[in-house]
């Protein structure tokens, strides 16, 4: 997921996989079922997390049965439109993939759910900070990346192996960037892989970085921010930088969702 020599994501560093994605308007060939709904996360106290640190986890978004659906997926060419092999770009060590058009019921139902209250945290971020807000609804979103020239769709998997790890980066992807993401772990820390912290860094103005390590369990998500968020200062809001990345996996696998809400160029 990103881009480590500049705060810009690898999009345009993509490898073809093997096999053909899905027609237009063909369902990929699975069914890892519906997204429940999510009307009972705590979004009071969620956004206050993420004004605090930038960072908040979520309780479980899935099931162990959704996880595992998932997981076992990232092997079928038929459901990815690219593939990125990261020692291969000094990314890290592992593997990512893009979901390719249509996206699986599940992880569409997730982008649909998660955005709108996110949207309402991203607004009053774009506030403070003087900026353009967002649109309420995430077709509204899609709809707005299109028209700047960004069509591709980004929700990925990830796939570390031992010895796996992701630089620091930022996943933008284009001049239109939703300051808001969601990355969902698959696995079960300590019993499937070891190791593997979730790892972010943040960098205030006329300050030393603060570093930032989380350890989700299967089916919870972390919320982050994507590029920068706003932080109260003496001089009113000033605007910090936080860039996240994965320690060395030690034994096993670990796979992550992620679920990010503008589209690609």
């Amino acid at each position: 997921m990103s881009a480590y020599e500049t705060p810009q994501l690898p999009g345009i560093v993509e490898e073809e996989p093997p096999g053909a994605p899905c027609p237009p308007g063909v369902s990929p060939p699975f069914s890892e079922g519906a997204v429940p709904a999510l009307r009972g996360l705590d979004w009071a106290t969620l956004s206050d997390e993420l004004d605090t640190e930038g960072v908040a986890l979520t309780p479980p978004l899935l099931t162990a049965e959704q996880c595992a659906a998932l997981r076992e997926r990232f092997d079928d060419p038929t459901l990815f439109r690219s593939t990125v092999t990261m020692a291969r770009h000094r990314f890290g060590e592992g593997r990512y993939r893009y979901f390719a058009h249509p996206l699986p019921e599940l992880v569409q139902g997730l982008r649909q759910q998660l955005y709108p209250p996110l949207a309402r945290v991203a607004n009053v971020w774009a506030e403070r900070l003087g900026e353009p807000g967002f649109p309420h609804s995430h077709g509204e979103l899609v709809a707005a990346c299109a028209a700047a020239g960004q069509q591709r769709p980004t929700p990925l998997l990830l796939q570390y192996e031992r010895g796996g790890y992701n630089c620091l980066h930022q996943d933008v992807y284009g001049e239109l960037t939703f300051p808001l993401q969601v990355a969902i772990m698959l696995d079960r820390p300590d019993e499937d892989f070891t190791g593997g912290e979730s790892v972010f860094v943040e960098q205030r103005p006329r300050a030393q970085s603060r570093p930032i390590v989380k350890r989700p369990r299967q089916g919870q998500g972390l919320i982050f921010a994507v590029n920068n968020r706003p932080v109260r200062s003496v001089r009113g809001w000033s605007r910090v930088m936080l860039r996240h990345g994965v320690s060395a996996v030690h034994s096993g696998r670990r796979h992550v969702l992620g679920v990010i809400f503008h589209d690609a160029r």
